[in-house]
């Protein structure tokens, strides 16, 4: 039986209500018993109780803002801290709902500000040098290059790419058909130097295809890039190819395929691209996702603006 006023009785039937009634995963459910069991436990220390001894009263604006204190005390980020009091706030709506409680004493407590992470990615002239890494003298190399050169001259995420079917590409009117996030197609362009190397590429496709399964064990589908074997490359050979070529001419960490997709972004920024055009060509939902490619030209704002203006 559910106390009128016991704190860990109404996260017991909150998390029930989870559960049957919202038909929460079993992930949700846990996720949401731990950040809540902390808020319960904060509370109780701080008031010389049991976790049993806490009634609904407890649960104010001042504890909750201590809460999240004693979060970033303990080295959480400020996205953990937002998860967290995101949960805090579902809890206080349904003891709300329930007419549990009157007030809502999370409403004057502010939500984190995430960190604004500038996107890692490489200058020019790097990219010249990795598009330059593979051997295209060999088959791999060849495909190798039109990876690279793909990925620079349009952006796609690692998955897009490699999604990509023979029928995907028109190599004629240099674009590219894309499945993106929530089954959202989209049309890409690239350039000539990634149409080059893409026709070096299908060229060798018969020396690449030559250990592949028999046609009846087939898809109907025909990859864009292939394996040695002769089957679709997977993320993790593409992510493990562009690190290895990255290595090899670069001191640079954490360049990985998505950062080729945030130095593509970033070079059309500088040369005066226009945001919502970015958007458009990366497949973003939102443009403040885009946005965040603006932080990567502060500096370079700066210097303009010390070299244009006349009292700077």
């Amino acid at each position: 039986m559910v106390s009128r006023d016991s704190l860990k009785d109404h996260l017991k039937a909150f998390l029930d209500h989870l559960r049957l009634n919202r038909n929460a995963s079993p992930h949700t459910v846990r996720a949401y018993e731990s950040d809540l069991t902390q808020l319960l436990a904060y509370l109780a220390a701080g008031r010389g109780r049991t976790v049993s001894a806490l009634r609904t009263g407890d649960l104010d604006t001042a504890g909750i803002r201590g809460f999240l204190g004693d979060l970033y005390d303990r080295g959480n980020s400020k996205a953990s801290a937002g998860r967290k009091l995101a949960a805090v706030r579902t809890f206080v709506r349904y003891l709300r709902r329930e007419a549990i409680i009157d007030q809502d004493p999370g409403a004057l407590v502010g939500t984190p500000r995430r960190e604004q992470k500038i996107p890692a990615h490489l200058e020019v002239d790097e990219m010249v040098t990795l598009l330059e890494m593979p051997d295209v003298t060999t088959p791999l190399g060849r495909r190798d290059r039109a990876i690279l050169e793909l990925f620079y001259a349009s952006g796609l995420r690692l998955s897009e790419l490699v999604g990509l079917d023979l029928d995907d590409i028109n190599l004629g009117g240099r674009v590219v058909r894309v499945l993106g996030k929530g089954g959202k197609e989209r049309i890409v362009p690239f350039n000539r130097t990634a149409a080059a190397a893409l026709r070096a590429c299908l060229r060798d496709r018969d020396l690449l295809a030559v250990q592949a399964p028999p046609a009846r064990a087939r898809r109907t589908r025909h990859p864009l890039f292939l394996n040695y074997r002769g089957g679709r490359l997977s993320t993790r050979s593409v992510d493990r190819l562009v690190r290895r070529y990255v290595a090899a001419c670069s001191t640079r960490f954490g360049i990985s395929p998505h950062a080729l997709r945030h130095s593509f972004a970033t070079h059309l920024l500088e040369r005066g691209a226009d945001l919502r055009a970015i958007q458009e060509l990366l497949g973003h939902a939102r443009l403040s996702t885009t946005q965040r490619y603006t932080h990567v030209n502060v500096a370079q704002l700066l210097e303009s603006y010390r070299k244009a203006h006349p009292r700077a």
